[in-house]
């Protein structure tokens, strides 16, 4: 309950700041070319508010909704989603949104997703200036890298270390390494300390490669016991540091990628349980160890009965001693440069995979805000809660530039057909294309957190 919070309140600071920032920049650019905002608000307000003012002297109301999902400014003389088409059968004022050049109805409209952009850009410039940047290149990873059957299939081998494609180098294994991947022609690897090249297609499904289980590639982590928690279940069965997990459940297994492979199976025999005999017999795992004694291998066999959480209570070294971690320190000044290129190069890697949106699969993909909120880490971490509003903010600025009505992007689109064609689009027409556009958001709402409750009871991954 405790991890849950946490990542609650850490996706509702995110998410608060994000929205009025966002509508902050509509509301910059609004009173800049003088245009009544008449409600600044945070979430939305149907039927009833938590918190309301308007200062003395001032045209517009600032308060707090009840309804999480977004924020507003109802600007005067606009159909927006709040479709309040009474103000629009009064003569234009000069004051009103309509009765502005299209140029500034076209910063008015733009001014959110400006200000999203910016934000990130700048989140990113000051993480890298106070924290630096911390990676270990993937030709570093002494170990090498575990790879799946379809991986297998096209020519690697585990063990494999990924240095690059025809395209460069590899800088850190991230998302970017899976996208260069996807669309290489060849991979150069170490292989026993040899290079080889291995002949890809150009074509692989990113979201495959990132889905499947096992995934397509991972570091390969070798199975030795680091460290024990106190009073756990790994205590309790023997376990101690320097310990090689070598079997689980009679299962040989060569490295810990494929212990917790194993207990992945473990997991769906537990959420299929369908009597309390399954669920013990779920929780119940077999593992064998060897320990040196004396300089010699000795090989040991225990039965633990796990939690419901499946967790045996003990820590492997991710990495060997030999890898090289890489540390970069900017300057104030250099940290906005380097910035920019790190939001454009996410921002480019987002768009890039907007395509899997658009299959079955990517549509099973989409998440909700419990999807949202999983992505905060489980302990308040500042690096990692600003780095996670960054990318945030760019996906708020790109999902709100998209041209669907009832975004910015659908009015940004119909500001440009007016500049085009000298032709204002009739206000009937804005009606139904906001009621269309609402639709379709609503829509697109159900569908990712419907998906967001099957992955809760265990019906989707």
């Amino acid at each position: 309950m405790e991890i849950v919070l946490i990542k609650a309140l850490q996706f509702v600071l995110a998410i608060s700041l994000l929205i009025l920032l966002h509508e902050g920049g509509h509301f910059f650019f609004s009173k800049l070319f003088g245009v009544r905002v008449e409600k600044f608000y945070l979430f939305f307000d149907p039927w009833f508010h938590l918190f309301e003012f308007k200062p003395k002297h001032s045209d517009t109301t600032y308060g707090i909704g009840w309804l999480p999902l977004g924020g507003y400014c109802k600007i005067a003389g606009m159909i927006d989603e709040s479709l309040d088409t009474e103000q629009m059968k009064k003569p234009a004022e000069k004051w009103e949104f309509r009765s502005k050049p299209a140029w500034q109805r076209l910063l008015i409209m733009i001014g959110g997703v400006l200000v999203n952009f910016l934000l990130a850009l700048f989140i990113y410039s000051m993480c890298l200036f106070y924290w630096g940047e911390d990676y270990l290149s993937p030709k570093n990873m002494t170990h090498g890298m575990k790879f799946n059957t379809e991986a297998k299939a096209l020519g690697f081998r585990d063990g494999d270390i990924l240095v690059g494609t025809e395209q460069g180098d590899f800088k850190k294994f991230d998302a970017d390494l899976y996208r260069d991947l996807s669309e290489a022609r060849e991979a150069r690897v170490i292989r026993g300390g040899k290079p080889v090249t291995v002949a890809l297609p150009g074509d692989l499904n990113l979201l495959d490669m990132i889905k499947h289980v096992p995934r397509f590639v991972e570091p390969l982590t070798i199975a030795d016991v680091d460290s024990v928690v106190p009073g756990s279940i790994a205590q309790r069965i023997g376990l101690m540091p320097g310990d090689r997990i070598t079997a689980v459940d009679g299962r040989a297994i060569g490295s810990y990628n494929e212990f917790t492979y194993e207990l992945g199976r473990h997991q769906d025999m537990l959420e299929a349980a369908a009597s309390h005999d399954d669920s013990i017999a779920a929780r119940r795992v077999a593992i064998s160890y060897v320990r040196k004694v004396g300089g010699q291998p000795v090989t040991h066999a225990a039965t633990a009965m796990l939690g419901d959480d499946l967790k045996f209570g003990f820590t492997v070294s991710m990495f060997s001693d030999k890898d090289q971690f890489t540390h970069v320190s900017y300057g104030f000044l250099e940290s906005f440069p380097a910035g920019v290129r790190y939001g454009c190069k996410v921002l480019s890697g987002y768009v890039s995979d907007m395509r899997y949106v658009f299959s079955a699969e990517g549509a099973k993909s989409l998440g909700g805000f419990a999807s949202i909120g999983n992505m905060f880490p489980s302990v308040w971490d500042w690096h990692t809660f600003w780095l996670m509003t960054a990318f945030l903010s760019i996906i708020l600025a790109f999902m709100n530039i998209i041209p669907i009505p009832a975004l910015d992007g659908g009015h940004v689109l119909f500001l440009l057909y007016e500049m085009i064609t000298r032709r204002t689009p009739s206000e009937n027409f804005m009606i139904r294309a906001e009621y269309a556009g609402i639709a379709i958001l609503m829509l697109l709402m159900v569908v990712a957190n419907f998906n967001d409750v099957l992955r809760l009871l265990g019906y989707m991954n």
